[in-house]
């Protein structure tokens, strides 16, 4: 899988530099994602929520286990003392427990567990402001390439005074300003300061801050879409995984419950039998 992913490497940089031998003047920048998510606090404050939550579900898998344990060893210790038809209700009990643990846990950290989809509604949100401020900040600035540092592309050598990261965070900064602003004055200021920003970027291309501006609008209206949607999708896949959890639920209640009133008759039968003799 290295050895593919560096040849593929391999290939986008040979690209790029037949690119640069052929025409002079492309202009190349880059980002570094993860820093630019530790950088946002709304990002920070729900990783570590959300570390909060794996703790609690990791104390749940324990407290499970430990009761399977205690089961298992309860059962070695009275073994002896018990018949053959109740070693093997013993026996179901733990087997039905075991799968509990198993289902929990692919609830919780499998492939598309609350884990996976959790971290994927953190990180989208943020990836996709990124994405729309890097197209900005490229066609403002005349850049050719933007690659992203942190990504699986293998960077040799990168100049400090290619990476924008700074810049974008800068714009995500305004971003946030804009929508916790109270007051009209405070988005006044606050408009003025992107609109002199895109000035500076644009080099007095007056026009085409409008143009810029309208775009960066569209795309904001995207993302809200992209991001009801993306809620949308999560809420209906969690009715899902609670419907499912229900009816496993029911259905581990309903075999314990048989469970029970058949070892209850047999345990009835016996002292009626022992009684009549």
């Amino acid at each position: 899988m290295k050895t593919k992913s560096f040849f593929y490497s391999f290939l986008l940089f040979s690209f790029i530099s037949l690119s640069i031998s052929a025409q002079r003047g492309v202009k190349i920048g880059y980002i570094d994602m993860e820093y630019i998510l530790e950088s946002v606090p709304e990002y920070r404050e729900a990783q570590t929520q959300l570390e909060g939550k794996v703790q609690r579900w990791k104390r749940d898998l324990e407290k499970m286990q430990n009761e399977v344990n205690q089961m298992k060893l309860d059962l070695a210790n009275e073994r002896i003392l018990l018949t053959k038809e109740l070693i093997d209700e013993r026996e179901e009990e733990i087997k039905i427990k075991e799968d509990e643990i198993i289902a929990y846990q692919q609830n919780r950290f499998g492939p598309q567990g609350d884990l996976m989809i959790q971290r994927r509604q953190l990180v989208q949100p943020i990836q996709d402001q990124v994405f729309n401020i890097v197209q900005e900040i490229a066609e403002n600035r005349k850049y050719d390439f933007i690659f992203d540092k942190s990504a699986d592309v293998v960077m040799l050598f990168a100049a400090q005074r290619n990476d924008i990261s700074d810049l974008v965070l800068r714009s995500i900064e305004r971003a946030g300003r804009r929508v916790q602003a109270n007051s009209r004055k405070e988005q006044r200021e606050i408009e003025l300061e992107e609109r002199q920003a895109m000035k500076e970027e644009k080099e007095g291309a007056s026009e085409r801050q409008k143009e810029l501006e309208e775009k960066r609008q569209e795309r904001e209206k995207e993302i809200e879409e992209k991001q009801r949607e993306r809620e949308s999708t999560a809420e209906a896949r969690r009715r899902e995984r609670d419907s499912i959890r229900e009816q496993k639920q029911r259905e581990f209640e309903e075999r314990r419950q048989r469970l029970l009133e058949e070892r209850q008759r047999r345990q009835d039968s016996i002292r009626n039998a022992r009684q009549r003799n």
